[in-house]
């Protein structure tokens, strides 16, 4: 009785060592919309591919452009007003006959035309910030999917695309804390087969679904096939 106890108890142990997950991409990215506009452009025919660095929504920008080529319009001529209340300036403080109260008022229309000036530039970053914001590229991603179509208005905060980085895969497995020990020291096995895998993290606080477990990522440097279900042992 006491030889059937042991071995229930090394058979249980060895279970306790090997854990099942999926390989998953490295990063996961649902791409939303940061401004609000009509959906002009849609490029469908880059789902479920790789994408080197296209072009794959635009939102209109028309209004956009056109507000930035007058606001920087704006900003050269308001340098050039700038210069001439400079030399204005100039010519005040080498005429004695200008008051103090002159001189005062030339300095604060310089001040008032900087400040301007400032905001221009201010406006003009916005600008091509929000063009740039409505021309939404992607580089070296999978595309799983696109959630907008032509003519669709979209808002801030609406899922644009859902994209993946295939570059590396990861394993996400749960361990109890008693068998977190050395495991930083063991060799990992996936599916029976001995690799140089390590442990990439270890988080210290314990899930939020799997209460009484750890999370431990597994980084796979080369992955041949996503989704995957694979055992992972420990030894």
């Amino acid at each position: 009785m006491k030889y059937i106890m042991s071995i229930i108890l090394i058979v249980t142990h060895v279970i306790a060592q090997d854990y099942y997950a999926k390989i998953e991409p490295i990063e996961i990215y649902n791409i939303k919309s940061a401004v609000s506009g009509k959906v002009i452009f849609v490029n469908n025919n880059f789902e479920s591919k790789i994408v080197k660095d296209n072009l794959l929504i635009k939102i209109d920008d028309k209004v956009n452009k056109i507000e930035l080529l007058q606001t920087k319009n704006k900003l050269l001529n308001m340098k050039g007003v700038l210069k001439i209340h400079t030399e204005t300036l100039k010519s005040f403080n080498k005429v004695s006959s200008k008051s103090k109260f002159d001189k005062d008022n030339q300095r604060i229309v310089i001040l008032n035309t900087k400040t301007t000036i400032n905001d221009l530039k201010i406006r003009i970053e916005t600008l091509k910030n929000n063009i740039n914001n409505k021309n939404i590229k992607i580089s070296n991603l999978y595309v799983h999917n696109i959630y907008v179509s032509k003519d669709d208005y979209v808002n801030p905060g609406t899922l644009l695309i859902k994209a993946y980085d295939l570059s590396k895969g990861k394993l996400e497995i749960f361990v109890r804390n008693d068998e977190l020990k050395n495991i930083n020291t063991k060799t990992i096995i996936i599916d029976g087969k001995i690799t140089n895998l390590k442990i990439s993290k270890i988080f210290k606080i314990t899930d939020s679904k799997h209460l009484s477990s750890y999370k431990v990522e597994i980084i796979i440097p080369e992955v041949k096939q996503f989704s995957k279900l694979v055992k992972i042992t420990f030894k």
